[in-house]
């Protein structure tokens, strides 16, 4: 049920971290097992099954990377010559939250959202939140509360959206 439901979606997900399609597919597998093993804690009641399922995969891949950057790399005797490449910074991990983030907050409230996206996607304060929602400050003070507070309870942690900023 879990394969038939986010299946594409996870493979689609490792296979943009990874840039290996075979690679992805181990790492959908092992999502997947660990799921299985872990069947007694996945109930929609207690929180987003597809963002627990990310996070995995995101954690998996992550390891993965830790362990190949703990081994020394091997070098060719002609590769002194080469120039070295430019590392690119991994930006799996603003990719992942994004998605947890995007998905926790479409389960909150029309006007629960709304003030989130104010205050932290737009940048607003809360008077000028206030004012764009045509509600008043106290009120935005209020829902943003409890709405970091809920998204708290979806993402199982801060929303990594508005990290230190709550």
């Amino acid at each position: 049920m879990l394969y038939s439901e986010h299946g594409n979606a996870l493979l689609t997900y490792a296979t943009r971290l990874t840039g290996d399609r075979w690679a992805a597919e181990e790492v959908l597998q092992e999502t997947l097992l660990r799921a299985w093993r872990h069947r007694d804690i996945l109930d929609e009641q207690a929180g987003s099954i597809r963002g627990w399922l990310f996070t995995v995969a995101r954690n998996i891949i992550t390891d993965r990377a830790r362990s190949r950057a703990a081994r020394p790399a091997e070098i060719s005797a002609d590769a002194g010559a080469a120039e070295a490449i430019p590392a690119v910074g991994d930006h799996a991990q603003r990719v992942v939250d994004s998605m947890v983030t995007i998905e926790a907050l479409e389960q909150l409230t029309e006007e629960y959202r709304s003030v989130v996206v104010e205050l932290y996607f737009h940048g607003r304060s809360v008077a000028e939140a206030a004012e764009v929602l045509g509600i008043p400050a106290g009120t935005v003070k209020s829902r943003s509360h409890r709405a970091l507070r809920s998204l708290r309870d979806l993402i199982g942690g801060p929303p990594p959206c508005v990290e230190g900023l709550a």
